[in-house]
């Protein structure tokens, strides 16, 4: 798609301004947000990034459609998986319900601006170097075994290298003070367990944008559409975590489908860079004729089939659990 620089400058600046009205409408009261208004806010989010997707289609064409349709799952998957560190995260801190909205939206802007800088970043090395799409290649199908190997279990986030540093420099209260990141006491200010939770949240998704980035470039080269695809992915993230927290710990299965999908992903960019090869010792530098591409439909309904056979069999799995 041809994107012109006021087109990207308007989709960031309505970008901002969804997550500023989410910010002082929503977040600056401190409050539980209740089913139905999660539900509601949800559906509006998930909706209003259909509704672009079908404009693009009715705008520029299917196939950059399907591309973004294909992108937006993935990183939805994605961050599915990234909500679930979350509230291991907040559990660990023993984030106060009421207070946890504050530390998700943070979250979540943390995790756009990271993810920005890496699609700038990821643009102008596909754009200079056909190489990288090998190396993403090869980090997908790192990523694939890593998912596989931790058969869903993370390491504590609680105890990673940032919030450690942290604790040794920062003196910190045992206590939370509302939501407030600083607090005075016995004459001196100390930080809050606030401010280490979003230390480690933004560690997290430091994490979270090595893994969604390449995935969402081996689906579409387009950076307009790989920055729009993260964008509807993370809104509404903060509504769906109250929406499914509870849901979130029945989906054993989720961390194989992404597997899976993150492996699919990489041989698809494998066989793109042998497609494009321009590697001296690969094929003499030429493109290697017989490497196919996977068309971006295959694409699309084999990462929606993947969730949902992950989801479907993770409920049935958990069904009995539930039940007793």
């Amino acid at each position: 798609m041809h994107i012109t620089p006021l087109i990207w400058i308007v989709t960031i600046a309505v970008t901002i301004a969804f997550f500023v009205y989410e910010f002082f409408a929503h977040v600056r009261r401190p409050h539980e947000p209740t089913v139905g208004e999660s539900a509601r806010w949800s559906a509006f989010y998930i909706s209003l990034a259909l509704l672009f997707g079908i404009s693009i289609g009715v705008v520029a064409g299917w196939a950059p459609a399907g591309e973004y349709f294909a992108g937006y799952l993935t990183e939805k998957a994605l961050s599915l998986d990234n909500l679930f560190v979350f509230l291991i995260v907040m559990a660990g801190f023993a984030v106060p319900r009421a207070y946890q909205q504050k530390v998700l939206m943070i979250g979540i802007v943390i995790a756009l601006i990271m993810r920005g800088g890496f699609i700038a970043a990821g643009a102008a090395l596909i754009e200079n170097f056909s190489w990288v799409f090998y190396l993403f290649a090869v980090l997908l199908l790192v990523l694939a075994w890593r998912q596989v190997a931790s058969h869903g279990h993370e390491p504590d986030p609680t105890k990673n290298m940032l919030v450690r540093v942290a604790r040794r420099i920062l003196p910190v209260s045992e206590e939370y003070d509302e939501d407030r990141f600083a607090t005075r006491r016995a004459g001196r200010w100390m930080v809050t367990p606030m401010l280490l939770t979003v230390v480690a949240i933004g560690f997290i998704d430091l994490v979270f944008a090595l893994d969604s980035i390449p995935a969402v470039y081996g689906l579409t080269s387009d950076p307009y559409i790989v920055f729009t695809a993260n964008a509807f992915a993370l809104m509404g993230l903060r509504q769906l975590f109250f929406l499914v927290s509870g849901l979130l710990e029945r989906l054993v299965y989720l961390s194989q489908g992404l597997a899976v999908i993150l492996a699919f992903i990489g041989v698809k960019l494998l066989l793109h860079a042998l497609h494009v090869n321009e590697v001296s010792f690969i094929n003499g530098g030429d493109p290697v004729s017989w490497a196919p591409e996977i068309p971006i439909w295959f694409s699309l309904v084999f990462i929606g089939v993947t969730i949902a056979v992950a989801t479907v069999a993770s409920l049935l799995k958990t069904r009995s659990n539930v039940s007793r």
